[in-house]
C-alpha cells in the first residue's frame, strides 16, 4: 500500500539555455551533461550555479549511444557508434577544456603518452578501451571509479588505476625541458600534477554469463547488479588469495531447444531468490582468468540477489509493460566513514517495471525494504538517500525511501531498544505531490537538482507505415496461435478468454518489443529543466504542518504516525552525513570550493547551525512521535518509552502532554503508562517536585493501583506527600488486601510523619523473615540507585537508617537475601554501611553473615580475607591488658555473632585447637579484643581461609604477647612447618607442647614425636634437668615409670634418660620406633 500526502518536495524549477536540441543527458560532479542530437558533441553545465553557466564543450569520436560519469575520477565514458561499429570510450580530464586549452590525446587503453604530450602539461585525454564482444551497458563504480562494461554474453570490470608518470618524465631529455635543474620547483610541480592527474584503467575480471543477455548493469563497492528484460541478478565479487572455481556447466540442448524456438518467448514462473538461496537460480556464471591474478589476486564470486518477472497477460500487460529499466546500486556512507576510503555501510539496489518498483538492502542480509505501486507508467526512477524520483510521460512524481532506517539501525546499536527507536524498515511508503511536464524522457539527479530532458515530437511520415506493419504481424501471429490451438483439437472461438488472449501481441519478442525511439529531425518543444527539491528539514516542517490535520480530526489515526515516521526518517537521512560528506557525495570539492565565497570560520558555523537545527527537529519529531504511541494500541505503546527518551523532554512536560481527554478524564493512553513505569523502576537523577510526584501518584491509583508500592518507593518519587500516599496505600489494603511490600511502604510513609509509634506497629505486623521477603520482592524500600551496575553509587533511605538504629539484624538479614538475589553487589552494600557510619560493626556483621550463606568460592574468599584483615586491625587498635586507670574508647557495639555462635553455625569457623587454651589469655583482655582474637583463631583453624594471603597482614601482629605468638604459631602450623613450630614452642611456651603434639602430630606427622619432639625433650631436659616444665612434659607422657616416683633427683633423672637414649637408639636403627606410640613405652 502506498500513502498519498499532497506535501510540496519540488522548490522550484528552471530551463538550461542550450543551442542544440539535447539527445542525452547525464550529470555527476556538478556539472550536467547534454549530448546533441546528432550524437557526436557534448556540452558541459555547471548545476551548482546559479543559471546553470555553461563550461565548455568538446567532440567525441563517434555518435554517442550511452554516456556515463564518474564522480571518483571525474571522468566521463561513453559508448559510441561510428561507420556501423560501436566503441567504448573513456574522456578524462575534460575540465581543461573550459580554460581554452584545445589539445586533446588520444590512446589505447594501458598506453600512456610520452613525448611532447607529455611537456604540454596535462591535457583531455580519450583512452580507448577495446573489447571483444559489442558493448551494451556500462556503468561507473561510486565508491572505487571503477568501470564495470555489459556485452552481449560478458560482464568486463575495469579497475581506475591512478597513472605514475615521474617515471615518464625522467625519460624526457634534459634539453628539451626549461629549467632542467634537479631542484626546479617547477618540474616537481609539474610531475605532481602529472601524478595525480594521470588515469588509466586495467581490465581486472572477465565474468561469462549464459542465458542472460544484459540490458543494464551496475557496479558498487564489489557488487555486480545486470538485468535483462525480465531478470535481475546481483553478483558480489571479492578479491581474495585462494582459488574458487565456480561450476562451468554448458547447457547445450537447453540452448539448441531454444534456438528452434526462437520465433516464440518462453515465459519462465516468477521467482525471487535472497542471499545463499540465489546460487539455485538457472544462471550460470564464470570467471576467465585475465592473467593479472598475481598482482591484483584471484576472485571469488557468490550470488547475492535473483528476481525473474513473468508479465500478467490476463491483467492487460504485454511483454513491452515488463521490461525492467531503471537498475541502481546505491552506496550509503555514515558520518564515521570516508566516502573514498572506506566501504559503504550500506548498499541498496533498485530496479523497476513500468507499473512497480522494488528496493533491496544488500549488505548485512539481503531484504526487500519496499515495493512501489506506480499509479501509472513510469519511464524511468533514480534513488537518492532522501526520495524515489520517478518519471511518467507528463509527471515527475516523489516517493519515500527507507534507505536511512537500514543504515540508523548499522551505525547506532540501541536502536530498536528502550533507549532510541527509529522507524521499521518495512513502514509503507507515501507518494509526495507530483509536478506535470510535456513530454518527459529521461531524469538524472544531482544532489538537490533533478534535471529532466522532455521533447514532444510530432508523428513523422515514418509512423503510419511502421503502423500498418505492426498491424500485419499481429494479424500474422493470431493466425499462428489459433491453428496452435486447433491442432490440439481446441477452438479458441468458443472460449472468451482465450479469444481474448489472442487478441494481444505477446509470443514473438522481436515483434512486441521496440527498440528505443531515435530523436526525430522533425522535432520540436524539447527542454532540459533543472528541478530543485527543498531541504529536508523544509520538507520536514511541512509533514508536521501537513500531519496536524489527522491529529485534529482523529489523534491516533493510523496516517498522523504514518507521516510523523516520514518526517522522522526525512532528518534521520540528513543527519547521517557530515557536511563535509555532503560536499564530497553531491558535488566536486574543485567546483564547490570555486563557488564558495565565505570563510573557512563562516561555512563551519553554518554547518554548526545547520546540524542545530536537524536535531532539534529530530527531538521534537520524537515527541511527537511519543505522544502518538502514548496513546497507541497495546501492540505499539512501548515505542513510546525509547522515543520520548529521545526528545530530551523531563517527565513534567510528557505528563503534560499526556493529560486525560474530556471525554474520558480518568484515562490513560497505555504508552504514556508504560513510560512512567520504567521511568520510575529505573534509576534516574531526575526528581520529581512534590506536585509531579502526587500527579503521578493519582495516574496510577486510578489506572494501575498494584504499582503503588513501586511507584512509592522509585527514588524519584522522594518528594512525595507522606499523607496522601499513607491514604492512598490504606485504600489499596482496604480493596487489595494486606501484603509485606505494602505494609512496609505504610510504615516508610509513617517514618516520614515522625510517627514512630504506628510505624513500629506496621513493622511488628510480620515475623522479619516475611519482612526480608518483602525487602527482597522491593529493594528500593532499603536502597536508592544501583541501575547502573556493579559501580552505580547507592544510597540508604530513611528506612534503612531506622533500621540501622532500631532493628540491625534485620537490615544485615535483609542486605544478605539482597545480594543472594543479585539485587545488590558486594561493594555496593559496603557502601550502604560506610553511609551508614556502620562500617567497623554492621558492615563486619553482614560479611560474617554473607559468609554462612554464600556459596560462591569467589565471593567467599574475599569475605574470609576482608574478615581476616577486620579481626587484625581490632587487636592492633585495641588494648589487650585491662588497666582500669587508663582511659577507655567508646566501646563499640557488639557484634550479632559472637565467636562460638560462628563456630557452631559457619563451617568456615573451626573450633579452637586445644592447644591454643593454654596459649589464650584468661580475663587478661578486653571483651573487644578477646571477641577478635577467638574469631581469628577459629578462621586459622576452619579448612576454608588461605593462609598465605594473610601473611603480609600478620606482620603488624607482634610475638611478644602470648595471643600474638598463638596466631603466628598457628600460621606456621598450617602451613606445615611443624619443626619449627615446635621449637618455637618449646622456647616460648613447653607446657602446651603435649598438647600441640597431640593433636597435630597425628597420622602421617606422628614420625616427628621420634624425629623431633622426642629428641628436642631429651636434648633439652639432659641440658637443663631442673627445668620443671620439661620435667613434667617427660613425666606426663614419655616416661611413666618417673611419673610414679615423686621423690627423684636429678641425678636419676640423668641416669634413668641415658638407659632411654640407647632403648631409643635401637628403636630408631632399627626403624620400628612408629610402631610404639610414647605412652606405650
Amino acid at each position: 500500500m502506498v500513502h498519498v500526502y499532497n506535501c510540496h518536495p519540488f522548490a522550484s524549477q528552471h530551463i538550461v539555455q542550450v543551442e542544440q536540441e539535447p539527445g542525452l543527458v547525464c550529470c555527476g560532479g556538478g556539472v550536467l551533461f547534454v549530448v546533441a542530437a546528432g550524437g557526436c558533441k557534448v556540452e558541459a553545465y555547471s548545476v551548482e550555479q546559479e543559471g546553470c553557466p555553461f563550461i565548455c564543450r568538446f567532440a567525441t569520436m563517434g555518435t554517442v549511444k550511452s554516456i556515463q560519469h564518474s564522480k571518483i575520477g571525474d571522468y566521463l565514458v561513453t559508448i559510441e557508434e561510428k561507420n556501423s561499429a560501436t566503441y567504448l570510450r573513456a574522456y578524462t580530464n575534460w575540465r581543461h577544456q573550459a580554460e581554452g586549452k584545445a589539445r586533446v590525446g588520444v590512446r589505447l587503453l594501458g598506453h600512456l603518452l610520452r613525448g611532447a604530450s607529455v611537456q604540454g602539461g596535462v591535457q583531455m585525454e580519450i583512452i580507448e578501451i577495446p573489447l571483444s564482444e559489442r558493448p551494451v551497458a556500462m556503468a561507473c563504480c561510486s565508491v572505487t571509479g571503477d568501470l564495470l562494461v555489459g556485452c552481449e554474453n560478458t560482464l568486463v570490470l575495469f579497475a581506475l588505476r591512478r597513472q605514475n608518470q615521474q617515471s615518464l618524465t625522467q625519460q624526457i631529455p634534459q634539453s628539451t625541458c626549461p629549467n632542467s635543474q634537479p631542484n626546479s620547483s617547477q618540474n616537481q610541480g609539474q610531475t605532481l600534477s602529472l601524478n595525480q592527474n594521470g588515469l588509466d584503467f586495467e581490465r581486472s575480471v572477465i565474468l561469462h554469463l549464459q542465458k542472460i543477455k544484459p540490458t543494464k548493469v551496475a557496479l558498487c563497492g564489489g557488487y555486480v547488479a545486470v538485468h535483462a528484460e525480465l531478470e535481475v541478478l546481483v553478483l558480489k565479487l571479492d578479491s581474495s588469495c585462494e582459488q574458487n572455481t565456480m561450476d562451468e556447466s554448458s547447457d547445450t540442448k537447453t540452448t539448441d531447444h531454444l534456438e528452434d524456438q526462437a520465433d516464440f518467448l518462453v515465459l519462465q514462473r516468477h521467482q525471487e531468490l535472497l542471499g545463499d538461496r540465489a546460487k539455485d537460480c538457472d544462471i550460470p556464471v564464470s570467471i576467465e582468468k585475465t592473467g593479472l591474478e598475481d598482482s591484483t589476486g584471484l576472485y571469488t564470486l557468490s550470488y547475492v540477489l535473483f528476481r525473474r518477472f513473468t508479465p500478467e497477460f490476463f491483467q492487460g500487460c504485454n511483454v513491452e509493460e515488463t521490461q525492467l529499466h531503471s537498475l541502481q546500486l546505491y552506496p550509503l556512507f555514515t558520518s564515521n566513514q570516508s566516502v573514498s576510503l572506506e566501504e559503504p555501510t550500506c548498499v541498496f539496489c533498485f530496479f523497476s517495471l513500468p507499473t512497480a518498483g522494488y528496493l533491496y538492502s544488500l549488505k548485512g542480509g539481503v531484504e526487500l525494504l519496499s515495493a512501489y505501486q506506480y499509479p501509472e507508467k513510469v519511464l524511468k526512477a533514480v534513488l537518492t538517500d532522501h526520495l524515489l524520483h520517478v518519471i511518467t510521460k507528463n509527471a515527475l512524481q516523489c516517493f519515500t525511501v527507507r534507505c536511512s532506517a537500514v543504515a540508523a539501525r548499522i551505525k547506532d546499536p540501541y536502536i530498536d531498544t528502550t533507549i532510541k527507536a527509529c522507524p521499521p524498515c518495512s513502514l509503507e511508503v507515501c507518494a509526495l505531490r507530483m509536478q506535470l511536464f510535456i513530454g518527459l524522457r529521461s531524469v538524472c539527479v544531482y544532489g538537490r537538482h533533478v534535471i529532466l530532458l522532455s521533447t514532444a515530437d510530432i508523428e513523422t511520415p515514418e509512423e503510419p507505415e511502421r503502423t500498418a506493419h505492426r498491424r500485419g504481424l499481429e494479424l500474422k501471429e493470431h493466425t499462428l496461435l489459433t491453428g496452435i490451438f486447433l491442432a490440439v483439437g481446441i477452438d479458441p472461438a468458443t472460449t472468451p478468454a482465450l479469444e481474448s488472449l489472442l487478441s494481444r501481441p505477446f509470443l514473438s519478442r522481436k515483434w512486441t518489443i521496440s527498440s528505443p525511439k531515435e530523436s526525430s529531425s522533425a522535432g520540436h518543444g524539447w527542454n532540459i529543466y533543472v528541478v530543485d527539491t527543498v531541504p529536508p528539514l523544509t520538507l520536514y516542517r511541512e509533514m508536521v504542518e501537513y500531519s496536524q490535520r489527522y491529529k485534529e480530526t482523529n489523534p491516533q489515526a493510523h496516517s498522523l504516525r504514518h507521516l510523523l515516521s516520514e518526517a522522522h526518517l526525512l532528518l534521520r537521512a540528513s543527519l547521517l552525513h557530515t557536511p563535509e560528506q555532503q560536499g564530497n557525495i553531491e558535488g566536486c570539492p574543485a567546483v564547490s570550493q570555486q563557488t564558495d565565497t565565505d570563510g573557512p570560520a563562516e561555512k563551519q558555523t553554518a554547518k554548526q547551525k545547520d546540524i542545530q537545527e536537524l536535531e532539534e527537529a529530530l527531538r521534537q519529531n520524537c515527541a511527537q512521535l511519543g505522544d502518538c504511541f502514548s496513546r497507541g494500541s497495546q501492540k505499539d505503546c512501548h515505542l513510546a518509552l525509547p522515543y520520548y527518551r529521545m526528545s530530551g523532554l523531563s517527565v513534567t512536560d510528557i505528563i503534560a502532554r499526556n493529560h486525560p481527554l474530556p471525554s474520558s478524564p480518568h484515562s490513560y493512553g497505555p504508552g504514556f503508562l508504560f513510560y512512567l513505569k520504567h521511568y520510575l523502576l529505573e534509576e534516574t537523577e531526575q526528581i520529581l517536585s512534590q506536585e509531579a510526584a502526587d500527579e503521578v501518584l493519582d495516574i496510577f491509583s486510578q489506572s494501575e493501583p498494584s504499582q503503588l508500592v513501586s511507584v512509592c518507593a522509585s527514588p524519584s518519587m522522594i518528594n512525595i506527600s507522606p499523607a496522601q500516599a499513607l491514604q492512598v496505600l490504606q485504600h489499596l489494603e482496604a480493596t487489595a488486601g494486606v501484603s509485606v511490600p505494602l505494609t512496609i511502604t505504610m510504615a516508610t510513609m509513617m517514618l516520614r510523619l515522625y510517627d514512630l509509634p504506628q510505624y513500629r506497629e506496621l513493622m511488628e505486623r510480620h515475623a522479619e523473615m516475611l519482612l526480608v521477603y518483602g525487602f527482597i520482592e522491593e529493594p528500593r524500600l532499603l536502597l536508592h540507585g544501583g541501575g547502573g551496575g556493579q559501580h552505580a553509587p547507592v544510597r540508604p533511605t530513611s528506612l534503612t537508617r531506622q533500621l540501622a538504629k532500631s532493628q540491625p539484624g534485620l537490615l544485615v538479614a535483609a542486605m544478605v537475601a539482597l545480594h543472594e538475589n543479585n539485587k545488590v553487589q558486594l561493594e555496593q552494600a559496603g557502601h550502604i554501611f560506610k553511609e551508614l557510619g556502620c562500617e567497623n560493626c554492621l558492615q563486619v556483621d553482614f560479611w560474617e553473615a554473607m559468609l554462612m550463606a554464600s556459596s560462591q568460592e569467589a565471593v567467599i574468599q574475599e569475605l574470609l580475607f576482608r574478615l581476616a584483615s577486620v579481626y587484625i586491625d581490632r587487636l592492633t587498635n585495641t588494648t589487650s591488658d585491662t588497666h582500669p586507670n587508663e582511659p577507655r574508647a567508646p566501646s563499640r557495639r557488639r557484634s550479632l555473632k559472637s565467636a562460638d555462635d560462628l563456630m557452631n553455625s559457619c563451617s568456615h569457623y573451626g573450633a579452637l585447637y586445644p592447644w591454643l587454651t593454654v596459649l589464650n589469655p584468661a580475663q587478661t583482655t578486653s571483651s573487644q579484643h578477646q571477641e577478635a582474637l577467638y574469631k581469628l583463631q577459629s578462621l586459622l583453624c576452619g579448612p576454608s581461609l588461605s593462609v598465605g594471603s594473610i601473611v603480609p597482614l600478620m606482620e603488624r601482629l607482634s610475638e611478644e604477647s602470648l595471643w600474638g605468638f598463638s596466631l603466628h604459631l598457628l600460621c606456621t602450623t598450617r602451613r606445615g612447618q611443624y619443626e619449627s613450630s615446635i621449637e618455637k614452642l618449646l622456647d616460648r611456651c613447653p607446657q602446651a607442647i603435649i598438647a600441640y603434639a597431640n593433636h597435630q602430630l597425628q597420622d602421617k606427622h606422628m614420625v616427628l614425636w621420634w624425629q623431633k619432639l622426642l629428641p628436642e625433650l631429651c636434648n633439652r631436659t639432659r641440658a637443663a634437668a631442673d627445668n620443671s616444665i620439661l620435667l613434667a612434659a617427660l613425666k606426663e607422657s614419655f616416661l611413666p615409670e618417673i611419673g610414679q616416683n615423686d621423690n627423684l633427683t636429678p641425678f636419676d633423672c640423668k641416669r634413668i634418660l641415658s638407659g632411654f637414649d640407647k632403648h631409643l637408639d635401637i628403636l630408631t636403627r632399627s626403624g620400628n620406633q612408629t610402631k610404639f606410640p610414647p605412652k606405650t613405652l
